[in-house]
């Protein structure tokens, strides 16, 4: 399923929603297409719109101020996109870089994504002994990097408008 981005008057992003409710949005009035997907059409008797990719919101709406994204193993596997932090192949699994048995937690900061190989390679130890080295240190997303990389990983070979798309701290894996 489809999902589009909604950005706050402001352009800051605020959520994403169904295509669906995208569309309903930009037919009231109440948003407009940004970003569409190329070549990609809604048509009716008395419409013929855009696929949205990203909306923004002709009226500004006040959002109470969110300090830090949510952990999730999915957000993990889409902060990274996929990509093992040892060896840069495609990742199916997180792992902790400091193991859970010996104190680390669930956070942003000790799990990265990991293919399964390497990640059974290090096993329960640190990847310093484990002769293991990370090739992006693992970052903590701000919510709206967090939407934004959620839906970058949405578009199916669409690419997202490069003002949307520059963000800060992002790891750059070497393959």
């Amino acid at each position: 399923m489809r999902r589009t981005l909604v950005l706050n008057a402001s352009y800051e992003p605020l959520s994403t929603v169904s295509t669906r409710r995208a569309v309903v949005l930009v037919l009231q009035h109440k948003a407009v297409v940004e970003h569409a997907l190329p070549g990609l059409r809604l048509r009716g008797a008395a419409v013929d719109l855009p696929v949205p990719q990203v909306i923004r919101l002709r009226r500004f709406v006040k959002v109470p101020f969110r300090q830090q994204a949510p952990w999730s193993r999915r957000g993990v596997l889409v902060r990274d996109r996929h990509r093992c932090a040892y060896c840069g192949r495609r990742a199916a699994t997180i792992d902790h870089v400091v193991p859970r048995s010996r104190g680390g937690g669930d956070t942003w900061l000790n799990t990265v994504a990991a293919c399964a190989e390497d990640n059974r390679r290090k096993a329960n130890r640190t990847p310093a002994e484990a002769g293991m080295r990370l090739l992006a240190e693992p970052f903590q997303p701000t919510p709206a990097d967090a939407l934004v990389l959620a839906v970058d990983s949405w578009t199916e070979g669409a690419s997202l408008p490069h003002w949307l798309t520059v963000r800060v701290g992002a790891p750059q894996v070497a393959a």
